[in-house]
């Protein structure tokens, strides 16, 4: 057990300093960035999380011939289903989706973007996208390497614990997304 010190009881920690902490720098660097985000999306009365299914949707549909589901959605976005289930009934009320019985799988909805839905996406887009690029911008030039390093991490890291490899999502031959292990 840690000794205790005239400032409390020490944490146990790997680290000298919080500061060398990779999990603890993540969480305020992302933090940092999410309140970016809901100040870019505040004029478009959209969080982040359904700006965030609501553009993925949108880029979906451009993309895909079949009817897309809640599932492949909640999949692709890498968001909980429950929760997109939720997110989608909110933006069904503002009119930027609609959720209509899936024409093989009485189970399912088929989504799609609403005209109203994809103008919203596109004009939030927009100022999202300047908001990343003001954000990242001390990262210096090109952040190409270090989307590469988070999809890495993405690739590996699941609540269970590392993946075998980094998957990724790719468009087949027939147009439709295919998401595959590469490594």
């Amino acid at each position: 057990m840690p000794e205790a010190s005239a400032q409390g009881p020490a944490l146990g920690s790997d680290f000298e300093s919080a500061s060398e902490s990779p999990g603890l720098a993540l969480w305020q660097v992302t933090n940092r960035w999410q309140a970016v985000m809901r100040a870019a999306l505040k004029s478009h009365d959209l969080t982040h999380v359904q700006y965030v299914l609501l553009a993925s949707l949108v880029w979906m549909q451009a993309h895909e011939s079949e009817p897309i589901t809640q599932a492949e959605l909640a999949e692709f976005a890498t968001t909980d289903r429950m929760m997109t289930s939720q997110v989608l009934r909110a933006l069904e009320t503002k009119h930027l989706i609609s959720r209509d019985h899936h024409p093989s799988d009485g189970r399912a909805r088929a989504l799609r973007a609403t005209p109203a839905g994809i103008a919203s996406a596109q004009q939030a887009t927009h100022d999202v996208e300047a908001a990343d690029r003001t954000f990242f911008a001390p990262l210096l030039g090109d952040p190409t390497d270090f989307v590469a390093e988070l999809r890495r991490l993405i690739g590996t890291a699941s609540p269970a614990g590392p993946t075998s490899g980094i998957c990724e999502g790719a468009i087949r031959h027939d147009g439709r997304l295919s998401v595959r292990e590469t490594g």
